[in-house]
């Protein structure tokens, strides 16, 4: 596509409500995923500190 202003970008040939509102969903999903992902990997990490004999040699 081609479009001759920005505001005709922004307005997506007129399906800009699907268009923009798909961006957000996808964007907020990805953003919760690596909130999951970070809290996941913390509590891992909290879970192996905790079980983890320091007197066993490594």
């Amino acid at each position: 596509m081609n479009w001759s202003s920005w505001w005709e970008f922004f307005a997506m040939g007129g399906y800009a409500g699907y268009v923009w509102s798909s961006v957000g969903v996808t964007f907020l999903l990805l953003a919760l995923e690596l909130n999951q992902i970070v809290r996941a990997r913390k509590q891992a990490i909290e879970w192996v500190q905790a079980n983890t004999d320091p007197a066993l040699p490594q």
